[in-house]
């Protein structure tokens, strides 16, 4: 479960922001690594760590493309910190209001910024921050229990996005039992502190649903997300499925009970 991430909008006037960080790129940075959109600033030395970078920067590709919405066209930035005390000193000195969390993504209205520490879950924790990233640098906006969703599904490499991902499991269980969770509560969901460990799990299975499910159900979010790219209110994603797809839920219980074994 990853209930310590956290995606954060604030009403905090970006340019200071981004001119606190400019002033100390060049200065305060050990190390730097550029992949354009992606700009990567580091307290330590990131070579050991460019397989994982480029793993990364690859979501710029692979979010729009699997989503069918328009590629990224604005930067990145992604701060990491070698110690957990000198993270949190950092964020507090410059995010005094944001809760403790292990990554952070935060935007207003100039490019995204990622906040990370060097752990055991550093390769999970950056591309599930690094996805909110990419897809609000494209959308301008996405309903919360989606964007945790999508942050979950691509938090996992490419080649277990499929199969191998440890939600996949839990997911199972419940569609043995019968469970099916219900999108008009996770809809419901407006803040992040609202979201339990198995809002988690539940958003995530339903976008492994809509992306390895029946057709319909792809073709109803890639038409969601172009509603939202194209300033259209695109209505609540529950309403539609029933429109588009009568009897959704039992092809959830199917698709995870008869597939994916």
């Amino acid at each position: 479960m990853h209930r310590g991430r956290s995606f954060l909008k604030f009403l905090i006037p970006l340019v200071c922001i981004l001119c606190c960080h400019a002033s100390s790129w060049g200065q305060r940075w050990p190390d730097e690594h550029r992949d354009p959109p992606f700009y990567y600033h580091a307290d330590f030395q990131l070579q050991p760590y460019h397989p994982l970078l480029r793993s990364v920067t690859d979501l710029q590709h692979e979010v729009p493309r699997l989503l069918g919405i328009q590629p990224l066209d604005e930067p990145v930035h992604v701060f990491l910190f070698e110690r957990q005390r000198t993270y949190q000193t950092y964020v507090k000195k410059y995010f005094p209001t944001v809760p403790n969390r292990p990554a952070l993504f935060i935007k207003q209205r100039g490019p995204g910024m990622v906040f990370a520490r060097l752990s055991d879950n550093l390769a999970v924790d950056l591309r599930h921050e690094t996805t909110h990233a990419v897809l609000h640098g494209i959308l301008p906006m996405v309903p919360l229990w989606l964007d945790e969703g999508l942050g979950e599904y691509f938090e996992v490499p490419a080649s277990d996005r499929a199969n191998q991902n440890p939600h996949l499991l839990e997911a199972r269980k419940m569609a043995r039992r019968g469970v099916v969770p219900r999108i008009e509560d996770l809809e419901k969901l407006a803040e992040l502190s609202q979201m339990r460990a198995e809002h988690y799990v539940y958003a995530w299975a339903w976008v492994h649903f809509m992306l390895h499910g029946p057709a319909e159900a792809r073709e109803e979010l890639i038409s969601f997300l172009r509603s939202i790219e194209a300033s259209i209110p695109p209505g609540k994603m529950s309403s539609r499925m029933r429109s588009q797809l009568p009897g959704f839920e039992t092809a959830f219980l199917e698709h995870f009970t008869r597939t994916h074994r």
